[in-house]
């Protein structure tokens, strides 16, 4: 971006933007999406060792942010590919989650695979199928995974209705980022 970019509060707005000095443009600074999957085989769950930071080491889901151009089950069967070499079908919307403090929306299918075999991508250490009982809870990499490797637990034998959002006992995530409103 050319000119000179400050913060301030523009007209008819509610809270400072980046706006060039010069030309009055205002950037808007929005949150990132992020599309991924509980993907499931024969009951067990698909987890990728992450490779790289934030977290490196920890297991997650394969998920990551959209690309432009892109639909959201476009971005969460992409991300399948890229981190766990997995092609899968998406069978509905199992979670919506916002992650104010650090700027995130989560949206998250519940999907199965669509051909057989998964192998590590270029961010994965490694990938597994784990059964219910095996998940390794200590080394999940993120609270959002917990939530939505539980909501899958507790409704995969139904079908799909509303997406869960994040739990009301636990707000992390909740906190908007500084300088942001807190009313809608």
């Amino acid at each position: 971006m050319a000119g000179h970019f400050h913060r301030v509060i523009p007209e008819g707005e509610d809270r400072e933007r980046l706006t060039c000095a010069d030309c009055g443009f205002i950037n808007y600074e929005n949150p990132k999406i992020v599309a991924g999957a509980v993907v499931v085989d024969g009951g067990r769950v698909l987890l990728c060792r992450r490779a790289i930071p934030p977290r490196s080491g920890f297991w997650t889901l394969p998920a990551g942010f959209m690309e432009l151009g892109e639909t959201v089950a476009e971005g969460a069967a992409r991300e399948a590919f890229e981190e766990a070499s997995a092609r899968i079908a998406i069978e509905g919307i199992l979670a919506v989650y916002s992650i104010a403090r650090i700027g995130q929306v989560q949206i998250l299918f519940r999907a199965s695979l669509a051909e057989p075999g998964i192998a590590p991508g270029p961010e994965s250490l490694e990938t597994r199928f784990f059964a219910w009982e095996d998940i390794p809870w200590a080394e999940i990499a993120f609270p959002s995974v917990h939530w939505a490797l539980h909501h899958w637990q507790a409704t995969r034998h139904t079908p799909l209705g509303a997406p869960a959002t994040n739990p009301p006992e636990d707000q992390r995530g909740m906190t908007p980022l500084p300088g942001t409103a807190t009313s809608v």
